[in-house]
């Protein structure tokens, strides 16, 4: 048995394009696909430390309720798909469990990457107000993780180009699936 958990940003919940054709992906597969659809973030997080701080501990916290009845032992593979704070809650979330988790980070914060994570990759757009392009990159290569950058794009992997950003999310699905396959280190 596999397990594919979604775990979505502030304003991007798992009925969004990059989480929710995750999930069509993974189900695919034949991952059960678990959505933690958490909520009630402060307003205004973007750049206010304390609230970005109560919007991780509000996001773990739900997580943590929601996931309680998982039985993580039953799985064979597990792997954490997650967008914004959720790669933040999603690594920490791993990291207290304990197991071995991939992790698929899409536009993931600097705060993600404060915790080991072994077998992950990330996607992260070159105009995401949220991170800065130099602290994605240094982290990722300092942890091994292979990122894959959209020029110009956002923080939801966007440009404003539609059949552009469909092309995006096309290559990262692709990205994904090939990585996927490959299977855990």
């Amino acid at each position: 048995m596999k397990l594919a958990v979604l775990f979505p940003g502030i304003g991007y919940t798992c009925d969004k394009p990059l989480l929710y054709y995750s999930g069509k992906l993974a189900a695919g597969m034949g991952y059960e696909v678990k959505p933690v659809p958490y909520g009630g973030f402060p307003k205004q997080a973007k750049g206010n430390r304390e609230k970005m701080e109560d919007a991780f501990r509000t996001a773990l916290g739900q997580a943590g309720q929601i996931l309680k009845d998982v039985k993580w032992s039953s799985y064979e593979e597990i792997v954490f798909f997650s967008k914004s704070i959720g790669t933040v809650a999603g690594a920490v979330f791993a990291r207290d469990l304990g197991m071995p988790v991939r992790h698929i980070l899409y536009t993931p914060l600097a705060e993600t990457f404060s915790v080991p994570l072994p077998d992950a990759i990330a996607f992260h757009g070159t105009s995401d107000p949220w991170a800065g392009n130099d602290e994605i990159e240094q982290a990722c290569a300092a942890q091994k993780i292979p990122l894959f950058l959209t020029s110009g794009a956002n923080h939801s992997l966007e440009t404003g180009d539609p059949f552009r950003d469909l092309e995006t999310l096309q290559n990262t699905m692709k990205t994904v699936d090939s990585w996927l396959k490959r299977g855990a280190n």
